[in-house]
């Protein structure tokens, strides 16, 4: 998505010196002509990613909406600007909570290196805000992305779950983000900051599944050197999510269901039972109800972890929630490559939102990633997605409303675009076996395509081509083209 850079200078030359600069790069602009007016954009919520703020305005100084930004917990990056640039201000300015300041007028380069140093600044402050959520077992609904009407329901359904201890079952495809939500629920409980401990129950070898889930004693059986205390343990007082829990065994199943009941497990080789205080969170992309019919799932366990059901949609089903998806991948993996991609450009977003994400939102994330690696420009486009690239975005005027589920329509060969080129077209893109013509060669036939017309005018032919006389003429003595020049205005 594109970025929005708030710039707040009373001075309207320069906020629309800035504005050419920013919008040349991609960047959207909005506009402040003092500090009052910018913290009425910003608390309304209205887009900024980053504020260039003028420290010298009449009514709220730049400083002053500085101290009242920090002090309302608006934390995008400010950037400030400064007529003079005296040690004693730039301190006073990143005292306050600026990440950067340049003294105007400032070159083009000076501020796109600054706004786009201000975004990886923000990101690695999300990233590392992120990752302390997760590692401390604090994530919450509200950092769940997507508005769609699908996560509503979830966000809604999840939160009720978390005020109480019983257990939840989250359902849906492969790759849809059971485990965030699982990690929600927990996160939103009374349970948050104890332990979260997930466990793949389709990844465990059959013959390990008791010992890993409920722990064994030393000596218990032949390989057990050591005593192993299980997830069920390493989870007390905390969360166990226990994903795919339709891959158990049946006889690991019986004992699944005693401890939900007794709320005591049975390490292999134990003497007496230990009790634990353990929340169940479990997930899987199966029909429990058809296992059971097959004898491969118990009935009375079904009902025991299917207390309070959520089910999460598939991506398709949510393709509103994209481009928020896909920003916040972009800026996770800025920070983890140390790329600095801007966005996604709108033909890209329209291309992803059409795509029907059969691996759902892991797909998407791992195509994000793989894109960042890729990507050479500041915007992702479609060809920066190679995996999916037998489709491509429709034209620019369907991008404000994409129609759901509608594919693109596959990328032309070049060979289909030689053959529908005329026969007769007296500059050639391509050359005989269907591949680019360089540029040199194509600028060559161009400018001797324009002399021709222009009667070698090279006045005329200048000013038809965009460029100015001298340039021509060394053009043309560069390319060695023979012309008899008529230069008569």
């Amino acid at each position: 998505m594109t970025k929005t850079v708030l710039v707040v200078d009373d001075d309207p030359t320069q906020r629309r010196l800035i504005q050419a600069v920013l919008e040349r790069e991609g960047f959207a602009v909005a506009q402040a002509e003092s500090g009052d007016v910018a913290m009425s954009h910003l608390q309304a919520g209205k887009p900024a990613d980053v504020v260039l703020l003028d420290l010298q305005m009449p009514g709220l100084s730049g400083h002053d909406a500085l101290k009242e930004m920090r002090a309302r917990s608006l934390m995008q990056p400010v950037i400030v600007l400064t007529a003079s640039g005296g040690v004693d201000t730039v301190v006073k300015a990143m005292q306050a909570g600026a990440c950067d300041f340049f003294v105007k007028p400032a070159s083009p380069e000076r501020i796109i290196a600054s706004v786009r140093n201000a975004l990886s600044l923000g990101e690695l402050k999300g990233e590392v805000e992120r990752l302390k959520k997760h590692s401390n077992g604090k994530t919450t609904f509200a950092d769940l992305i997507g508005e769609s009407p699908h996560m509503r329901i979830v966000k809604r359904m999840g939160e009720r779950a978390a005020k109480s201890g019983i257990p939840v079952l989250i359902t849906g495809e492969s790759g849809v983000g059971k485990e965030v939500i699982a990690r929600a629920v927990h996160g939103s409980s009374d349970r948050a900051g104890k332990p979260f401990v997930a466990v793949n129950c389709g990844a465990i070898p059959e013959n390990l599944v008791e010992s890993i889930l409920f722990g064994h004693e030393k000596g218990s059986f032949t390989g057990a050197s050591d005593k192993h205390l299980g997830k069920f343990q390493e989870a007390n007082g905390g969360t166990l999510f226990l994903d795919e829990v339709g891959e158990l065994p049946l006889d690991v199943q019986v004992k699944l269901l005693r401890a939900l009941q007794e709320s005591e497990i049975d390490p292999i080789g134990a003497k007496r039972s230990v009790k634990v205080d353990v929340r169940i969170v479990s997930a899987t992309n199966r029909d429990l109800q058809d296992a059971i019919k097959e004898g491969r799932f118990r009935e009375d366990l079904y009902y025991r972890l299917n207390v309070f059901p959520i089910e999460a949609p598939s991506l398709r089903e949510r393709r509103e929630d994209i481009p928020a998806l896909v920003e916040a991948f972009i800026k996770r993996f800025n920070v983890e490559e140390g790329k600095r991609v801007v966005g996604a450009a709108p033909e890209t977003l329209n291309f992803l939102t059409a795509f029907d994400w059969p691996g759902n939102v892991r797909q998407l994330e791992n195509a994000v990633y793989r894109a960042i690696v890729l990507a050479d420009a500041p915007y992702l486009q479609p060809h920066d997605f190679p995996a999916i690239s037998g489709v491509k975005a429709p034209p620019m005027e369907d991008v404000v409303q994409p129609v759901a589920g509608q594919l693109p329509q596959a990328i032309p060969t070049a060979q289909q675009l030689l053959a529908e080129m005329p026969a007769d077209a007296p500059v050639r893109i391509l050359d005989g076996k269907g591949h680019l013509r360089t540029l040199e060669d194509i600028e060559r036939d161009l400018i001797q395509h324009a002399i021709e017309v222009y009667a070698g005018h090279m006045s005329e032919v200048a000013r038809r081509l965009g460029i100015g006389r001298s340039t021509l003429y060394r053009k043309v003595r560069e390319q060695g083209i023979d012309v008899d020049l008529k230069d008569v205005g």
